[in-house]
């Protein structure tokens, strides 16, 4: 991560953090989304996925964190981006707002499950 000042607003820089931390709980120790030793290259169906993953998990914790209209536009953006390589799977978009929900409860450290 770039150092906050380096963000033209404080809420650009958690918008950032969050997309990467959602990343994060891809790894197979966590949520599992995908083998650490998979490479995803940009344009493919499966990167693409994980981006739509990573910038609706920030999404909504900037929601949660109350910096949502700041980012929105950013992340509006960032998702249209990410749709047009996934167009005509509509199942995957739900599938990614799944999982995004579940990383952001992972970041949050809320439990369904027990």
């Amino acid at each position: 991560m770039p150092k906050p000042e380096l963000f033209a607003q404080h809420e650009e820089y958690f918008s950032t953090a969050y997309h990467e931390l959602t990343h994060a709980t891809g790894h197979e120790t966590r949520l599992n989304r995908r083998p650490s030793s998979e490479v995803l290259h940009l344009g493919d169906r499966k990167y693409s996925q994980e981006e739509l993953v990573a910038e609706m998990g920030a999404a909504f914790l900037c929601g949660q964190a109350g910096i949502k209209q700041a980012t929105i536009e950013n992340s509006a953006a960032c998702i249209q981006g990410w749709l047009s390589v996934l167009k005509g799977s509509p199942k995957l978009v739900v599938h990614a707002a799944a999982q995004a929900q579940r990383a952001a409860d992972y970041i949050l450290d809320r439990r369904f499950d027990e």
